[in-house]
């Protein structure tokens, strides 16, 4: 039985991969996201950075939180990130659908820009915060969505960096 970040059993929950919700709402693409949304055509995950200070920005602003420079641009960061904090949703928002995780990950490059997610190939009976995950995108019309998965000793990942 699945059980929810404070380790609290869930009811009712049966044992399932968790592969996220299936429908998605597409994002509006701009000038300002685009590079964003689109970045998983070739596998990569993007956010802003501040060419003064070098602090990652997400959501995308047209000013850097940190030095309130205007000098942003979208920089590739690994794909790597940690699990802040998960939620197992069961509410059938659509009729049929099945039970997914919700996760919000903190980038490797710098934990504070988080990203809430989906968690994706896993049981979220497995899932733990403070473990490591790397991103896959789903790709639906001209978007990538970013989800993360477990990373595994068979992704690329290093020794070290399993063991997180």
């Amino acid at each position: 039985m699945p059980k929810s970040h404070t380790g609290t059993r869930l009811v009712n929950v049966p044992a399932m991969p968790a592969n996220g919700p299936s429908f998605r709402v597409l994002p509006r693409l701009d000038d300002d996201n685009r590079f964003f949304w689109t970045g998983g055509e070739d596998g990569t995950l993007r956010f802003l950075r501040c060419q003064s200070c070098q602090q990652f920005v997400h959501p995308p602003v047209p000013v850097c939180p940190g030095c309130l420079g205007r000098e942003l641009a979208p920089e590739s960061v690994s794909g790597r990130a940690t699990i802040h904090s998960f939620t197992v949703n069961v509410q059938e928002w659509i009729p049929g659908s099945e039970p997914y995780v919700i996760g919000l990950v903190s980038i490797d490059e710098q934990p504070d820009v988080r990203l809430i997610t989906n968690l994706v190939d896993c049981d979220p009976d497995d899932i733990a915060i403070g473990a490591a995950v790397e991103v896959v995108f789903e790709h639906q019309e001209d978007v990538y969505f970013p989800l993360f998965r477990p990373v595994s000793a068979t992704s690329s990942a290093t020794p070290d960096e399993v063991n997180r």
